[in-house]
Parts: structure tokens; C-alpha cells; sequence
């Protein structure tokens, strides 16, 4: 099952709904597919599919999929990395009037060179990084929360004095 969710941006990110859409449609995507299609203005034909899902029916969904077809936003990728889906992620970009500039671009190549995730730079190549997606095995996230806190601590605890 694949879950498609581009975000609560207040822009469509129709290519990526309307080719995850064809995905399905192809028989590729055999366990079928639902989609948060959030500003999109593309219906989808031949998957399940709600403008904005609130935290439970979000979460439902999350933990339903094995794949996770997401925008190139930071919170949307890490959350299902953490999750421990396949994730691939598309960017929106400024040109289709998706977002208003091209930040998500580096944003998924970064995670894809980490080995987090499979980029997808464009939705016309959905079936492909799909098909790669499956066949592949992805690095767990890891948290660098502690040890930030700790050498900021350790930093803080440098400057000496009363603060």
C-alpha cells in the first residue's frame, strides 16, 4: 500500500498526485494506494483519497503503508523515515507553482545521498524510483538530538561565568 501525502502547503502539487494516480492505474502499485492531496486541484480516478486528514487518520495510514510518496519536506520525510517506510520523495518546484522556490530540491537530494530514502526528481519518473524503492533496502534514521544537547551544554559550560 502506498501513501501519498504532498503536505499542508496552500499550493497544489498536482504532478505528483496525478502521477502517483497513473502509478495505480498501470497495475504497478498492486495494493492500491490513498492520497492527502492537500490544495491539489488534480481528482484522483483510481485511488482513495481526502484533502486533509487529521492526526489519527494520518497516523492510520502511515502505519498501513509500506511506501510513502511524499513532497520534499523536511518533517514529511523524517517522520516517515522514523517510521521505518520507503520513502520516496519528489520536490515541489517553483516553476509548476508548487512552492515558492526550489529549496526541496536539495532537500531530497541530501536525504537520497544519505541512503535515507529514494529521491525522485521528477513525478514523470515515478515508475522507476518506485520500482527501485521496493527492490532496495534504506538506512534507519538516526537522531542527532543528544548529542547536539550535549555539546551544547558542554559549550555553554566553556563560557564559565554567572549565567
Amino acid at each position: 500500500m502506498i501513501f501519498v501525502t504532498v503536505g499542508s502547503q496552500k499550493f497544489q502539487f498536482d504532478r505528483l498526485v496525478k502521477a502517483v494516480d497513473a502509478l495505480v492505474a498501470s497495475g504497478a502499485a498492486e495494493s492500491g494506494a490513498f492520497a492527502q492531496t492537500g490544495a491539489c486541484t488534480y481528482v484522483p480516478e483510481h485511488m482513495r483519497h481526502e484533502a486533509f486528514l487529521d492526526r489519527e487518520a494520518f497516523r492510520a495510514r502511515m502505519d498501513a503503508c509500506d511506501v510513502v510518496v511524499t513532497h520534499g519536506g523536511t518533517g514529511a520525510i523524517i517522520g516517515a523515515v522514523k517510521d521505518g517506510k520507503k520513502v520516496i520523495a519528489v520536490p515541489r518546484r517553483v516553476e509548476f507553482g508548487e512552492h515558492v522556490d526550489d529549496h526541496q530540491a536539495e532537500i531530497v537530494r541530501q536525504f537520497g545521498e544519505m541512503g535515507l530514502i529514494e529521491p525522485c526528481m521528477d513525478p514523470t519518473e515515478l515508475p522507476e524510483a518506485y520500482a527501485r524503492a521496493l527492490a532496495k533496502d534504506y538506512l534507519s534514521y538516526q537522531s542527532n538530538t543528544a548529542r547536539f544537547c550535549t555539546d551544547l551544554a558542554e559549550y555553554i559550560d566553556s563560557l564559565g561565568g554567572d549565567r
